[in-house]
């Protein structure tokens, strides 16, 4: 861009006095014009430095306990950010090469409690299984751990209902819980199974991971609780 000065007359009414005015006009030449440089951002870019995708019906459960379907390769990375020391497989079938490395190199311990999948009416849901597998989750020792069955759904669903009914949950909120993550393919037969599970030889075990806190006799939700 470069300043030009051009100079102009103008004569008053009766055309005997002269008035020499000098304007500046400005003059673009279009090849000096080029775009601003371009600033870095700040931020990661998604799906470059950020690629972080949970397992199919990933949701954390309580403090260090979360729940999904089962994970493959495209959910390395989010599951390296829980920093798991255990991972809890409600399925038979053996574990992929790959997911069986990434356990491995990141010091992740597997139990595997074969639950064989089903569909009503041909019911079979070892109580004695889910026994077991509820004292590894349980044990703080074990946390962060993630539960998982093939869609995150059935399995998991009645290995976490009674997990709910040792943290005194209602079964009206157990079934909710439920249902929200088998949606249309919720089973009465499922429900049924946790509404009898016997919690009794468990109660003996502590609950110090429970976002639920003891007061007196009553189990009070944090979320609700007033700062005293």
């Amino acid at each position: 861009m470069k300043i030009d000065h051009i100079s102009a007359t103008s004569a008053t009414n009766g055309g005997d006095t002269a008035i020499c005015r000098t304007f500046e006009v400005a003059v673009f030449d279009r090849r000096d014009l080029s775009l601003p440089p371009v600033v870095a951002s700040p931020y990661p870019v998604v799906g470059d430095e950020l690629n972080l995708i949970p397992p199919l019906n990933f949701a954390m459960v309580d403090n260090g306990i979360f729940r999904s379907g089962f994970p493959d390769s495209d959910n390395f990375s989010f599951l390296q950010t829980l920093g798991l020391r255990t991972i809890i497989c409600l399925c038979p079938e053996p574990y992929p090469e790959a997911t069986t490395e990434f356990l491995k190199n990141g010091g992740i311990k597997l139990y595997q409690f074969g639950i064989e999948g089903y569909k009503e009416p041909f019911v079979n849901i070892p109580q004695d299984t889910i026994r077991e597998a509820l004292k590894v989750v349980l044990d703080a020792k074990n946390h962060p751990v993630l539960i998982h069955c093939k869609r995150g759904k059935h399995r998991t669903g009645c290995l976490v209902g009674c997990l709910r009914k040792l943290q005194k949950w209602c079964l009206t909120s157990i079934f909710d819980e439920y249902q929200r993550f088998a949606a249309a393919k919720a089973r009465v037969a499922d429900q049924r199974f946790m509404e009898l599970f016997d919690v009794s030889t468990l109660k003996h075990m502590p609950l110090s991971f429970s976002c639920s806190k003891r007061k007196g006799d009553e189990f009070v939700d944090p979320f609700m609780r007033r700062k005293e």
